[in-house]
């Protein structure tokens, strides 16, 4: 088994009628914490790519993704055997355009729209709570901060 794990995750992002900045979680299937849509990587698909996909069937979240992670942050994921592996998910964020109505994991899973800080507040992993916390336009990759500058 590897010493840790490599993951990806999408930070899906729009704004709310008061124009602040707002991140879509989802609850954990296994516990029912907030997570950000995350997995592993995908053979033959690019990083982002793969959040993209993990966006869709999570949160049923569509939209533009960047090629450009915001971060990272570590945790122990718990696996089926009872074994706890390390791994560390790159946070690629998303403009979302668009949310479905029926997705993949709708039955398993609760979402919600939260600002940076409740959702900073609302997660297990200080590492995720602190790239929350310190998000503003500034530090999102100019592909999706201009997208999000047009919908505002």
């Amino acid at each position: 088994m590897p010493d840790r794990g490599e993951q990806i995750a999408a930070l899906p992002l729009s704004w709310d009628r008061k124009a602040r900045l707002r991140v879509l979680m989802v609850t954990s299937r296994d516990t029912g914490r907030w997570v950000m849509p995350k997995g592993w990587e995908m053979d033959g698909k690019k990083p982002w790519a793969a959040a993209e996909i993990e966006a869709l069937e999570e949160a049923g979240a569509k939209g533009y993704i960047s090629r450009q992670s915001v971060g990272s942050y570590t945790y122990d994921k718990g696996l089926d055997d009872g074994t706890v592996l390390p791994c560390i998910v790159q946070v690629y964020p998303m403009f979302v355009s668009k949310l479905k109505r029926r997705w993949k994991e709708r039955k398993e899973r609760k979402r919600r729209w939260f600002t940076l800080d409740a959702a900073a507040d609302r997660v297990d992993e200080p590492d995720l709570a602190e790239l929350l916390r310190n998000l503003d336009l500034k530090g999102i990759p100019r592909d999706v901060a201009k997208r999000l500058k047009r919908a505002a």
